[in-house]
C-alpha cells in the first residue's frame, strides 16, 4: 500500500517536470543557503580557534598600571604566580618594543615583525624550540645584554639562514642575534607577520632602552584551561592584595575571548540561517499553492476513485506523500547544490582573503536538519489541500468539468 502510493506519487511529480521543478525551487534555494551557511560558520569558528590557539588558549593576559604610589614590580608577580602553582605554570613580562623598526643592512621590516621584551622562560611558555644557538638565559635578564633571538622568517629574509651571531638593529639600538626559534608556520609565504616574524629580547634591557621603570604588560600560562576563571580570580585576588584597588589592573583570557566571539558567531550564523528559512515557507508556499491546482485539475480523478470505494485516509496520504516527495527531491537537490557551492566558495575565498584561512566546511548536523525541515514543509504545507482532497463529495467530483 505504501509502495504503491509512492509509486503513484512519483508518477504524478515526474509527469509535470516543469511546474515540480519550479515549485522546488524555493526549497532547493533555503537548504543551499542553510548548507552554505552553517558551513561558512563553521569555517569561522574553526579559524577563530586555530588564532587563539596560535597565541594560546591558556594564556592569562596582565595588565598592571598601579594606584597612585602603590606599583607591581616582576617579582611581585612571579610570586603571585609562584602562590598558585596550582593554577599557574608560568608568568613572563611582556615589554611592547615594537616601536623600534628592525633593520637589517639597508632593508627595513616595518610590518608585521613582533619585537617584544621577555623572560628565559617566554619561549618555552609559547611552545617554541630552537633551531640554532641558544635562548635567552638568566644572566642575559640580569646583566640587561643587548641579545635577541628571532624568528624563523628573519632568518631565512634577512639572513640566509645563518642569523646566530649576526646583529640586527631595533631603532637606534644594535643586538646580538644568539638563537633562533623553529618554524610554526609550515607555508614559507604565510610566515610574514605570523608567529615566526618575532623578535625578543631581555624585558630588563627593553625596560631599559624603553625608560620604563616597571613592567605594566605580563603572560601568565595557566595549567588547566578549564579552570581559568579560577585562575583569573586567583591573580586578581593577589594584585588587589597588593594595589588595594580594582582599577589597578586589567585580566584577560585567551579562551573568554574565544568564547565571546564563538558567541558573536553563532549568532549571526542564526539570523543569516532564520533569514535563509524564510526561502524554505517561500517553497512551502509554493507547494500548497500547487497541490491546490493538482487537486482542481485532478477533482473528477478523486470522485471516481472515491466512488470505486477509495477511503479519505487513502486520497488523504495520496496527496501528503506528493507533496513530501516533491519537498524531499527539492531538499536533495538542496544539498548536491550546497555542497557544490561550498566546494566552490573554498576555492575562491583564498583569492580575496589570502590572509585569513576561511573554509566553508557543510555538517552532517546541518544537512540532515535542512533535509527533514524540507521534508516536514511537504508534509505540513501539503496536508491542506490533501485534507480538501479527502473531503471532496464524489458525486459532485463527478460532475466537475
Amino acid at each position: 500500500m505504501i509502495i504503491e502510493t509512492f509509486r503513484q506519487a512519483l508518477q504524478n511529480v515526474w509527469s509535470n517536470k516543469l511546474r515540480t521543478f519550479l515549485t522546488m525551487l524555493g526549497i532547493i534555494i533555503g537548504v543551499m543557503a542553510v548548507i552554505v551557511i552553517v558551513g561558512l560558520g563553521n569555517g569561522m569558528t574553526q579559524s577563530m580557534r586555530d588564532s587563539f590557539s596560535a597565541l594560546g588558549t591558556n594564556a592569562l593576559s596582565i595588565q598592571v598600571w598601579g594606584y597612585g604610589s602603590r606599583t607591581a614590580s616582576v617579582e611581585d608577580v612571579y610570586k603571585i604566580a609562584d602562590k598558585n602553582k596550582e593554577l599557574i605554570s608560568a608568568v613572563s613580562p611582556q615589554i611592547d618594543f615594537s616601536n623600534n623598526t628592525p633593520k637589517v643592512g639597508t632593508t627595513t621590516y616595518r610590518y608585521g615583525t613582533s619585537v617584544y621584551g621577555v623572560d628565559e622562560h617566554y619561549a618555552e611558555m609559547k611552545n617554541y624550540t630552537l633551531a640554532q644557538g641558544r635562548g635567552l638565559q638568566y644572566m642575559d635578564i640580569k646583566d640587561n645584554k643587548q641579545v635577541c633571538i628571532i624568528g624563523d622568517y628573519l632568518n631565512r629574509a634577512a639572513y640566509g639562514g645563518n642569523a646566530v651571531g649576526q646583529t640586527i638593529k631595533l631603532g637606534a639600538y644594535k643586538f646580538r642575534i644568539v638563537g633562533v626559534l623553529n618554524a610554526k608556520v609550515t607555508d614559507k609565504n604565510m610566515q610574514q607577520g605570523s608567529d615566526d616574524d618575532c623578535i625578543y629580547l631581555p624585558y630588563t634591557t627593553a625596560m631599559r632602552l624603553s625608560n620604563q621603570s616597571s613592567a605594566k604588560n605580563f603572560v601568565a600560562i595557566m595549567k588547566d584551561e578549564s579552570r581559568a576563571n579560577e585562575a583569573k580570580a586567583a591573580v586578581e585576588s593577589g594584585l588587589y592584595d597588593l594595589l588595594k584597588s580594582d582599577n589597578a589592573y586589567y585580566i584577560y583570557s585567551a579562551s573568554e575571548w574565544l568564547e565571546e566571539m564563538n558567541e558573536m558567531i553563532n549568532m549571526v550564523i542564526i539570523i543569516l540561517t532564520g533569514i535563509a528559512s524564510i526561502s524554505l515557507l517561500v517553497g512551502g508556499i509554493g507547494i500548497m499553492n500547487i497541490m491546490l491546482v493538482s487537486v482542481t485539475e485532478r477533482t473528477r480523478e478523486i470522485g471516481i476513485r472515491k466512488a470505486l470505494g477509495a477511503k479519505e485516509r487513502t486520497i488523504l496520504a495520496q496527496f501528503v506523500v506528493e507533496a513530501a516527495t516533491t519537498s524531499a527531491l527539492g531538499g536533495a537537490l538542496g544539498i548536491a547544490l550546497g555542497y557544490a557551492v561550498s566546494m566552490a566558495a573554498n576555492k575562491v575565498l583564498p583569492m580575496f582573503m589570502s590572509d585569513t584561512a576561511i573554509t566553508v566546511s557543510p555538517s552532517f548536523n546541518s544537512i540532515v536538519v535542512a533535509f527533514g525541515i524540507s521534508v516536514g514543509i511537504g508534509v505540513l504545507f501539503g496536508y491542506l489541500p490533501a485534507r480538501r482532497a479527502a473531503r471532496l463529495n464524489p458525486i459532485e467530483a463527478l460532475r466537475y468539468d
